[in-house]
């Protein structure tokens, strides 16, 4: 899974920082002063004095750098003993220290700030991906502006301007792609484009195409509608393509009549309501519905609902993601689970690898594994002459009802 970069970039600080803390202090034990009445001496000496970063490297018998690793959760800090890591947080709790986070910024020219582009600030995919992200910023002392472009040419080409004028240290970009290269490191999560100085983390969409049909074809569904996703998401495309291609190896036929576009700028289930309900007015003459994402499955799961029939009784619906609420909603959905907060976690971490050590070699590409989660959305497929035979019944009534 492309983790390679983290273990080099682990071993490659790790042996540098322990030749420099493994050599023991003159005078002291290895690790620094333990004795309590030592310890207690120094308090008192330092009560009267402003705590930096040197007064508590002399209270604890520790280099300023050990400090300086530790504190500040740099790569070098997990070559620190963690007795010695711990101690250090204790004193610096104990003697109220903080970091000076100014003269740390003069001195590594960094601001410690990440600037995130994303679409939109949905309950669902963002969400998920933005947990994992501030989770290893919060971790590592960074903080980070988030601007959302709702699909807009325009600010996608401005937010980068107005990001580095603020001296971001790096991007990180969510289901979107830059129009001009920057200066800064960028990695992309699910950017599906190759651009000098990128890295992309996404999705293994042949598999997950496969989970899916696989899934359906066993409970034997052949006649399978599906939707693509709007032309602003960059992952559409690239799931769309392996969807055909997938669907062509296993001898299911996508007939355009029964494909839907995904054309409104929304992140709530009136997504893929009107959609499915427009394909029921045409057709019925399918047994399943492959969405682009939950959001949309959840809607399409009501629209059928609205029109009469039952799911999945009459459909199955296969959503995408494995949004938190997909468990929970009735019927539970089937999906194709991206691991989001893993990816988000991944693509922070590996930006601010590449920050702190700009002249290492990077990935341009790690890609991440889908899982199926079967749930209640799918069963086995319903003979088409039932359906059709129950849609006849149900439409006679509804034209006695009306006559009446």
């Amino acid at each position: 899974m492309g983790t390679g970069w983290k273990q080099a970039a682990s071993n490659t600080a790790g042996n540098g920082d322990r030749a420099r803390l493994d050599l023991p202090v003159p005078g002291h034990r290895q690790g620094g002063t333990t004795d309590p009445d030592a310890m207690t001496r120094k308090t008192e000496r330092i009560d009267d004095k402003p705590v930096n970063l040197k007064v508590l490297a002399e209270y604890l018998d520790l280099s300023p750098a050990t400090i300086s690793l530790v504190m500040n959760n740099a790569p070098g800090a997990k070559s620190i003993a963690l007795a010695t890591r711990e101690r250090v947080l204790a004193a610096a709790k104990k003697l109220d220290y903080r970091p000076n986070t100014i003269a740390r910024s003069l001195r590594t020219r960094q601001t410690f700030t990440i600037g995130v582009i994303v679409p939109e600030f949905s309950e669902g995919y963002f969400t998920m991906v933005m947990n994992g992200v501030e989770q290893s910023l919060l971790q590592s002392g960074y903080l980070h502006f988030v601007v959302c472009h709702q699909g807009r040419a325009d600010l996608i080409d401005e937010y980068p301007r107005l990001l580095l004028k603020r001296s971001v240290d790096g991007f990180l970009l969510v289901n979107t792609s830059l129009n001009e290269p920057v200066s800064q490191p960028v990695v992309s999560i699910s950017g599906h484009r190759r651009m000098s100085g990128v890295t992309n983390v996404v999705l293994d969409h042949d598999r997950s195409a496969t989970l899916a049909l696989k899934h359906l074809y066993e409970l034997g569904h052949r006649r399978i509608a599906f939707m693509k996703g709007q032309r602003h998401a960059l992952d559409s495309e690239t799931r769309w393509d392996s969807i055909a291609a997938i669907a062509r190896k296993m001898g299911i036929t996508i007939v355009p009549e029964l494909c839907m576009y995904l054309e409104k700028n929304s992140w709530s289930p009136e997504l893929g309501y009107p959609i499915v309900r427009d394909l029921l007015k045409r057709t019925q003459d399918f047994t399943a519905i492959f969405c682009f994402n939950d959001i949309a499955a959840i809607g399409a799961v009501r629209a059928l609902a609205d029109a009469g029939f039952s799911c999945p009784r009459d459909f199955s619906v296969v959503g995408f993601d494995d949004i938190a609420s997909a468990m929970y909603h009735t019927p539970s959905l089937t999906t194709v689970r991206q691991p989001l907060h893993r990816m988000g976690e991944t693509a922070a971490q590996m930006l601010l690898h590449r920050i702190q050590f700009p002249h290492e070699a990077y990935p341009e590409m790690v890609t991440f594994e889908p899982e199926l989660m079967v749930r209640e959305s799918t069963g086995a497929a319903r003979p088409l002459r039932i359906l059709r035979s129950r849609t006849k019944t149900r439409t006679a009534r509804s034209s006695g009802a009306a006559k009446s």
